[in-house]
């Protein structure tokens, strides 16, 4: 697995110029936080948000269905989640997003690292919004792109709701 980090990978120099290298799928919420303490200036952690959104997949235009966009959002938002009923530790969800705003795309790629791949249990007990404190993010934010993570969050918690009632 190809490591990114901000200091090495995503920026060249001091100046915070992208080098334009695709992020790695499988960056987990970890690595995101690591890299997170790693720049200091605001900008460059927007920047780095920004370009996690570009590392996502695209996703299919057949999954841009009005049940997969997620209401409360100012950007057109659209999250779209598998379930694999039969994981260890109860039903495991993954999911893919994606929306027209560049800052919003770098927020679902990181709702993606904390969430996707875990069973429906631990999504309902992991709270993002520690998570985005701990980032600093929530207070970088416009109130309408937190109203919007907000329901990002809730739609993956109603999700993981689901399928542990579809499990039961």
């Amino acid at each position: 697995m190809v490591s990114h980090s901000p200091k090495n990978a995503l920026y060249a120099g001091h100046g915070g110029v992208c080098d334009g290298r695709p992020l790695d799928a499988g960056m987990t919420i970890e690595h995101i936080i690591e890299n997170f303490a790693l720049l200091d200036d605001w900008d460059d952690r927007y920047r780095y948000v920004i370009e996690l959104g570009r590392g996502l997949e695209p996703l299919p235009v057949a999954a841009r269905t009005e049940a997969n966009k997620v209401q409360g959002c100012a950007s057109q938002v659209w999250l779209a989640t598998a379930i694999e009923p039969d994981g260890k530790a109860g039903p495991v969800l993954k999911f893919v997003g994606d929306s027209d705003a560049h800052i919003v795309r770098g927020l679902i790629a990181i709702l993606i690292a904390l969430y996707s791949g875990r069973p429906a249990g631990d999504i309902l007990a992991t709270d993002a919004v520690a998570v985005f404190d701990r980032l600093a993010l929530r207070e970088h934010l416009t109130p309408q792109r937190s109203n919007g993570f907000r329901s990002m969050v809730e739609r993956i918690r109603f999700d993981a709701r689901s399928a542990l009632t579809g499990a039961a």
